[in-house]
């Protein structure tokens, strides 16, 4: 039986076993322990003669309501622009920020689902504090006005409201901000979408056995006057990589669970489900198909769960 291999946290500060952080082969072998205890058998019935039989779906589930109000507009001339941060290498001074193995492979697996959807992806690696909130502000700046809307995803070290520059951490809202209504015209009232990929803490998520499978209806409307206003914090889709106060995880080799997770089912079902039904599927492949293993007992058999803050006001579909 071969050796499994622990998984990286995004923010592991010299704790990791001897050999750990490695980027050759020896740490590809796989992404993490599968934890298959209760998968396939709650959802299928066998037969008498062995066959296995697919349960039928209700007809509450063969029709969706679909009310083009509420959908956002994706009749542009372009979809819109995608910007990758990838953060791998970190300054001296940013003590125990080490080297961000694997991150390639989730930047670039991230440019090509993005791409898949019509995003044009822009990937800008290695920068700092400044660098950030200068790339930000310029895109904020430009005219989206023939974009339906705007993605933007982080990938680096973090804590809990923040997000590391190669030179160290700043607010994540100091980047989002850049984007909200009153800052950026030509995003109004279109969907704003951020992916992060960083840890939020350093507790880890020891997991527990489960025993089963995993408006308002006063509307004002007016001829007169069809012009109304928005918060300025709407439209805006925060998707996290773990909850608040929990590391994340990332395999040297084959990349961070929560990207590799995202890029899977937006290649299967990016273009078919709705942004919240695609988040919904990522949680979860990562709560049901990972888990750490390791030699040493502090880092085995730990679990991750993503996160999802919405302020979107319309469904969503690519």
């Amino acid at each position: 039986m071969f050796k499994r291999r622990i998984m990286m946290s995004e923010d592991q500060r010299g704790d990791l076993p001897a050999g750990e952080g490695g980027d050759g082969d020896d740490c590809d072998v796989v992404d993490a322990r599968p934890d298959r205890s209760s998968r396939f058998s709650l959802f299928r019935a066998k037969k008498k003669n062995g066959e296995e039989e697919q349960p039928k779906p209700s007809l509450s589930n063969q029709y969706r309501i679909v009310t083009p109000r509420f959908q956002y507009n994706m009749d542009y001339k372009k979809v819109g622009k995608c910007i990758i941060i990838n953060n791998k290498n970190f300054e001296d001074k940013t003590a125990g920020m080490g080297t961000r193995n694997g991150t390639d492979k989730d930047a670039g697996d991230l440019a090509k689902s993005f791409k898949n959807l019509g995003f044009e992806v822009i990937i800008y690696n290695d920068r700092s504090r400044d660098d950030m909130e200068k790339l930000l502000k310029q895109a904020a700046e430009e005219n989206h006005s023939d974009a339906a809307c705007f993605a933007c995803i982080l990938l680096s070290h973090g804590e809990e409201g923040l997000i590391y520059g190669t030179d160290g951490p700043m607010a994540i809202k100091s980047l989002t901000a850049l984007f909200r209504g009153d800052k950026c015209k030509s995003l109004i009232g279109k969907p704003k979408l951020f992916f992060i990929q960083a840890c939020r803490g350093s507790e880890f998520d020891e997991g527990i056995q489960t025993d089963s499978g995993p408006a308002n209806d006063r509307c004002l409307e007016t001829d007169a006057n069809p012009r109304y206003k928005i918060p300025v914090e709407a439209d805006f889709l925060f998707a996290y990589s773990t909850v608040p106060g929990y590391y994340s995880w990332r395999n040297p080799g084959r990349g961070s669970w929560f990207v590799q997770s995202l890029c899977s089912v937006l290649n299967e079902h990016g273009k078919q489900l709705e942004i919240m039904q695609i988040l919904t599927r990522v949680n979860y492949v990562v709560a049901t198909n990972f888990e750490s293993q390791s030699d040493d007992p502090r880092f085995s058999e730990k679990k991750q769960i993503p996160c999802v803050v919405s302020m979107l006001t319309k469904e969503l579909y690519f």
